[in-house]
């Protein structure tokens, strides 16, 4: 005899935080255990380090579980939280807890777009100075709007009860209580699920390097407009800071020499020796005679050239450098002071 229901049972959704990292791949996997449908967001910025030979590894993961992704660029919203930080910086220029907060107010929209129950991520308590010990998992809940629909499934039984929990979508005893900064129980349940290729810890966000934060800190000060392309001009050559308007950059090898042209924009200036092994300079900003000569002199210094005084071309088309400036190359005590 078959019996017909009177409704039909709705397999319950749920929203991942993806980084394709080992602690949010465990935490899709904890769920996906439990019979529950995860969809999966991927967040990305111009300051992510998270990707590894070529690939997307939040996309690589999705496809090795089965579950669907959404990539999606923070890009101008970031920018914003990076100028203008609530909750600060932390040791460089990452201002961790309101990025956590622009993501997870991104994931809850899309929870509520397809109606899932909950978000849940791979964080875990204590990991992260900055955005995850307890105070600062209440203030991200409360501010993402997800108070009590935010799941983190590798520390949840050390955390108040969730309302998936509380509504029992979700076995509380089948979550785990990992808490702190060792990676072995992650790496032990890794090998429990035979999960073998995941990438190295040391990823993660550009902002938190001293180096590049110091010319992110530099960028917000001089020019607080700025955009992509400004912030992927950071990533390439040596810089230094002429005066309060202008900057320039400075190829190490050929591939940074060809990323300046490629970066190039409208009103940028390159320098170039040439007849010997030389630099590309990209000088930016409001760029008078001082700054040209200044320019000039920093790419005679690191090119190849002998003697006191260098020819340096410059222009501001690559394939047209038609000025030429004579250039006495900048001392190094010089080098160091306009150094970013």
């Amino acid at each position: 005899m078959t019996v017909t229901l009177p409704y039909k049972v709705m397999t319950p959704k749920a929203i991942a935080l993806l980084s394709g990292g080992l602690d949010s791949t465990l935490a899709v996997k904890l769920i996906l255990d439990q019979g529950i449908e995860v969809e999966a967001l991927n967040f990305v910025t111009p300051f992510c380090t998270c990707n590894r030979k070529g690939r997307c590894e939040a996309r690589h993961v999705a496809d090795e579980l089965g579950i669907p992704c959404k990539t999606i660029s923070l890009t101008e919203g970031f920018f914003r939280v990076i100028r203008e930080p609530r909750y600060g910086y932390g040791s460089g220029m990452n201002p961790c807890l309101d990025c956590r907060i622009l993501m997870f107010s991104r994931a809850r929209e899309r929870m509520e777009e397809i109606g899932a129950a909950f978000v849940f991520t791979g964080e875990v308590l204590g990991q992260r100075p900055m955005s995850q010990h307890r105070q600062a998992m209440r203030i991200i809940d409360r501010e993402s709007g997800l108070d009590g629909r935010l799941l983190r499934p590798l520390s949840a039984r050390l955390l108040e009860p969730t309302i998936p929990e509380k509504e029992g979508l979700v076995d509380r005893e089948k979550l785990l209580a990992i808490q702190g900064r060792s990676r072995k129980p992650q790496m032990a349940l890794a090998e429990e699920y035979g999960i073998a290729d995941y990438p190295c810890p040391a990823g993660g966000c550009l902002l938190t390097d001293p180096g590049f934060a110091r010319r992110m800190r530099d960028l917000v000060r001089f020019r607080p407009d700025f955009d992509v392309n400004d912030v992927n001009l950071l990533k390439v050559g040596r810089h230094f800071r002429l005066s309060p308007g202008a900057k320039a950059v400075v190829g190490r090898n050929e591939e940074e020499n060809r990323r300046l042209q490629i970066l190039a924009r409208q009103g940028d200036f390159l320098f170039e020796v040439k007849g010997c092994g030389s630099p590309i300079t990209l000088l930016r900003g409001e760029a008078g005679e001082e700054e040209i000569h200044l320019a000039a002199a920093i790419t005679a210094r690191y090119s190849d050239a002998q003697g006191n005084e260098v020819e340096v071309h410059h222009g501001t088309d690559y394939a047209a450098l038609s000025e030429v400036i004579l250039a006495t190359p900048l001392a190094g005590d010089e080098l160091t002071r306009l150094r970013i």
